[in-house]
């Protein structure tokens, strides 16, 4: 499993997004010179996840204010996170890492059929990176579980304490 470590360059991905175009991480931050806080979560099937995700949306404009942009992956079929993204009203791109690439370079934790105790399936669990404009980590938080994620609030703190006191 890989492991970021804080100031570490992170890692580029190119993935579908739910209504189909491409989207390159690269291409994104040199298009947006700003912060990325690109959250995996663990399904369209998720009612916690479609909320977090919702709870996000209505707090853009603080995170936009702040010169962070969204980037939401999850390991779901693309359909269903097009649904879902559609259902919600999502602005921010919602991506299909199907094939597991983005989770992986980016240690992101997994629940295969082989793990200990059923939860849905084969999935993704939740993680949070924030990457400044240069492609550094400066925050991450990975779950082996549903529970403990920040909230929309909490995120907002970590931004606002993290450009406070960046070095």
């Amino acid at each position: 499993m890989t492991v970021l470590q804080l100031n570490d360059q992170a890692p580029d991905f190119t993935l579908p997004k739910a209504n189909g175009e491409i989207f390159s991480f690269a291409s994104h931050q040199e298009e947006h010179k700003s912060w990325h806080l690109i959250i995996f979560f663990r399904g369209s099937w998720c009612p916690v996840c479609v909320q977090d995700l919702k709870d996000l949306e209505e707090n853009s404009g603080f995170f936009e204010d702040k010169g962070v942009h969204f980037i939401t992956i999850s390991t779901d079929a693309k359909e269903d996170l097009a649904k879902m993204a559609e259902e919600n009203k999502l602005s921010f791109p919602v991506l299909a890492d199907e094939n597991l690439e983005a989770l992986k370079a980016y240690g992101v934790h997994y629940h295969s059929e082989d793990a200990p105790y059923e939860d849905h399936g084969a999935h993704g669990e939740p993680a949070y990176f924030l990457v400044d404009e240069k492609g550094k980590l400066l925050f991450q938080q990975r779950q082996t579980s549903p529970f403990g994620r920040p909230t929309a609030t909490e995120l907002r703190k970590i931004v606002q304490y993290i450009k406070k006191n960046l070095k």
